[in-house]
């Protein structure tokens, strides 16, 4: 085992097939470099086809983008030109500017679009995290947006929630020690939080080598992106977005629980619809990836009125 250990890691191993499944699936790595210490990374289609509309998709907490869409490439690759960046401090995009909020990270991802691929209409999936940064973008550019898919994305959480009994951690430090976990331990309770359906055990050494491979890079500046996220955070503040949105809850979801869906319906009124997954919990890309996708694929591929209508006589059987 010892000897494993030091020459295989099958988090990396992972992460490489993943890498070569976005290159058969029509798609390149690139490097966009700003000029002013930010750097980002993100997967584009290796020919752009200007008769494809364009499709953003904003990864959350987590390792990369590879791992959060991997299973869902395949719903999207043939029928629009898709972006997946990774977010600053995940995976190959970094910065050296101080700014951690979600409407900094939302300009990034706007400048990486316009300025390093030439997009400037396209319609976004943002999950948990990427859900803050892709309302964000909706919000500061709604000419450029055209839908919006918002998946488990607790905006509008208060600071004061954190003490008041909606989630299961008391305090930003203890969901800092889950979120970004270092131990096998603090990985097993992402784990647990996470799915509907408690995983199997999986042995500390896998548990480990995900942690090194994935989990240790930017572990500071991750911690200051969600101290920011919950810095006087008021719904009152939150701008309200004007574009067709679609709404998607794991009905058992730990980390942002379902309530926190209500309000954000609430909050983007009628042009919102929320739907909930059964026996899914916060990563409801993961647990339920067909189910997840068909929703994905019923609302971007359909006018909103048209998927409105389905959803309320769904409801209805």
């Amino acid at each position: 085992m010892k000897f494993m250990e030091k020459c295989f890691s099958f988090t990396a191993q992972r992460d490489r097939l993943y890498r070569y499944h976005f290159y058969f699936s029509g798609l390149r790595s690139a490097i966009t470099d700003f000029g002013d210490g930010t750097v980002m990374h993100c997967w584009v289609p290796k020919s752009q086809r200007p008769n494809k509309p364009n499709l953003l998709l904003l990864h959350g907490f987590g390792a990369n983008t590879m791992w959060q869409y991997g299973d869902l490439l395949r719903h999207f690759v043939h029928r629009y030109n898709v972006y997946l960046p990774d977010l600053l401090f995940f995976g190959g995009s970094r910065t050296a500017r101080l700014e951690r909020s979600e409407t900094f990270q939302a300009q990034c991802v706007m400048r990486l679009m316009n300025e390093g691929h030439g997009v400037d209409k396209m319609s976004l999936v943002g999950i948990s995290y990427g859900g803050f940064v892709g309302y964000s973008v909706a919000a500061q550019f709604p000419l450029a947006v055209e839908k919006v898919v918002l998946c488990c994305a607790g905006l509008c959480l208060e600071e004061e929630d954190m003490g008041g009994g909606l989630f299961p951690v008391a305090d930003l430090d203890e969901a800092a020690s889950i979120l970004l976990p270092q131990t096998p331990d603090k990985l097993r309770e992402l784990m647990r939080l996470s799915f509907a359906k408690t995983p199997l055990r999986v042995p500390s050494y896998f548990l480990s080598d995900y942690i090194h491979v994935m989990c240790t890079d930017h572990a500071k500046e991750k911690k200051e992106l969600l101290q920011e996220i919950l810095k006087d955070r008021k719904i009152s503040n939150i701008p309200t977005i004007t574009q067709p949105s679609l709404i998607v809850w794991g009905e058992q979801d730990q980390i942002f629980p379902l309530e926190l869906g209500y309000r954000l319906k609430r909050h983007i009124g009628d042009n919102a619809e929320l739907v909930t997954i059964k026996n899914a919990g916060h990563a409801v890309n993961l647990e339920k990836p067909n189910e997840f996708a068909n929703h994905l694929k019923g609302f971007l591929l359909n006018d909103y009125n048209t998927y409105a209508s389905f959803l309320k006589l769904h409801k209805r059987n």
